[in-house]
């Protein structure tokens, strides 16, 4: 950045510089693994990012972004962005440099290149979590990035995959996150069953989303209002105010039966009209907002 805060030096304007090629690898799984980073392409991605690194850096953790790239016109929209970027490595680009870097046609005028942000599960555990999303074998990088915005919409306080589902740091599965990748602790690559062991020992139910579950998710949301109401002989299958793990399953074949036993119950949302089922997407979002609710007017 110069003293305006403005990125540095000339425009990058060949789509086709090594260095443009060399950003646009991590678009690719091999080269974010290689390297330990990610692209974050998008307005709402990069401040997102850049709000997390400035709080890295104000408690001496290591930042997030090691990148930006935007165009003059972006900056002329988003001014924020000049203070947000203050001491990150920031070039200006093109529109065709920016094309050329980013898995999207239009990439909005911004792209960082990240560190990986995911975190280790003994650390989620150890925060006492009173919310957790589990993704098993969700495969499909626009459902994992919804589960997890809904997850951090809800208040969850962490989002674990499962070392069969997608990589969250494809880039549709970042865009799809639409920034909440910043905002809540995630876990990748978790083994379903030392996950529900340690759930256990740390006092978290586990739930499992399953459209022929033997709990009705309305039912025992009516049931656990009725006990805290005081209601004479109320009770109910489970406590939805306690801390909990839900389960999410594969989209075409949902929770596979290993892994529905590892659940303390199976809850159904009911479905009301004609449709045979709930997206996972939807359903992790009616699930997490049924727990949540209950947990904050416990």
């Amino acid at each position: 950045m110069n003293e305006t805060g403005r990125p540095q030096d000339f425009p990058l304007s060949n789509p086709r510089a090594d260095r443009v090629r060399d950003v646009a690898k991590l678009a690719g799984r091999p080269a974010r693994l290689k390297r330990g980073q990610f692209l974050a392409e998008g307005p709402q991605a990069v401040r997102e990012a850049l709000v997390l690194h400035q709080k890295r850096i104000a408690a001496g953790e290591p930042g997030v972004v090691h990148e930006v790239f935007a165009s003059e016109a972006c900056l002329d929209r988003y001014p924020e962005f000049e203070e947000l970027a203050d001491g990150v490595n920031a070039r200006l680009a093109t529109d065709e440099v920016l094309a050329a870097m980013a898995d999207t046609v239009n990439p909005q005028g911004i792209i960082a290149v990240c560190a990986f942000v995911d975190v280790a599960l003994d650390a989620v555990l150890d925060a006492g979590p009173g919310l957790i999303a589990v993704l098993c074998q969700v495969r499909d990088p626009g459902n994992a990035g919804t589960v997890l915005r809904a997850a951090d919409a809800a208040g969850a306080d962490a989002v674990v995959l499962t070392a069969s589902s997608v990589d969250i740091y494809n880039p549709k599965a970042v865009r799809s996150t639409a920034g909440s990748l910043f905002h809540l602790p995630v876990v990748l690559g978790a083994d379903l069953e030392e996950l529900a062991s340690a759930c256990r020992e740390h006092g978290i139910g586990i739930l499992a989303a399953d459209g022929y579950g033997q709990l009705d998710l309305d039912q025992l949301q009516d049931e656990n209002a009725a006990r805290r109401l005081g209601a004479s002989g109320a009770g109910s299958a489970y406590d939805l105010g306690q801390p909990t793990a839900w389960l999410f399953g594969n989209e075409a074949q949902g929770l596979s039966d290993a892994e529905l036993s590892l659940a303390d119950h199976r809850v159904a949302v009911p479905v009301y009209g004609s449709a045979e089922s709930l997206n996972v997407g939807t359903a992790a979002t009616v699930c997490l907002y049924a727990s949540a609710r209950s947990q904050k007017r416990a």
